[in-house]
């Protein structure tokens, strides 16, 4: 299997679950993404979206971002299709979807198509564990990438 420098071999689609799993539900992106076992899927668990990633978002054909939410912004788990913004500067080392999609654009002139899953979460205080609120909505977050890819399956060849 060929690897690009950055390590990542090349994948139709890529999901980045991402969050800090020591404060409990804020951990949601990393578990649906360690949960996620789809053939021709690259599942990445990070603590945040960093600039680097975007060689990995140019390689793939589909993108998906998975964080947690609060649930004040959302009871259910959201479905949003993204494009590239450049709204919000990448800040340091941490970056929003849209911005990262920017980036990739701007550095490779390629930026696959993407979707943002938001999770709600009830608990983001210190813990390792996810409150059952949070683990059905990991379960419903699994569906609705499943369902993402079986509907782009045609990017995918």
């Amino acid at each position: 299997m060929n690897f690009n420098a950055m390590g990542y071999a090349p994948a139709e689609a890529i999901a980045i679950g991402y969050g800090n799993e020591l404060r409990s539900d804020d951990g949601i992106g990393q578990r649906v993404a360690k949960a996620l076992h789809l053939s021709k899927v690259k599942s990445l668990a990070v603590h945040q979206l960093t600039p680097e990633l975007a060689e990995a978002l140019a390689h793939a054909n589909l993108a998906i971002f998975i964080d947690a939410c609060f649930t004040s912004e959302s009871s259910q788990v959201q479905v949003q299709l993204l494009s590239p913004e450049s709204f919000k500067m990448i800040a340091g080392h941490t970056a929003d979807p849209r911005s990262l999609l920017a980036l990739t654009q701007a550095l490779y002139n390629r930026c696959p198509p993407a979707w943002w899953i938001k999770v709600p979460g009830v608990n983001f205080e210190l813990g390792c564990y996810l409150s059952p609120f949070a683990e059905v909505g990991v379960a419903i977050a699994l569906q609705k990438i499943t369902q993402i890819i079986d509907e782009n399956f045609s990017l995918l060849l």
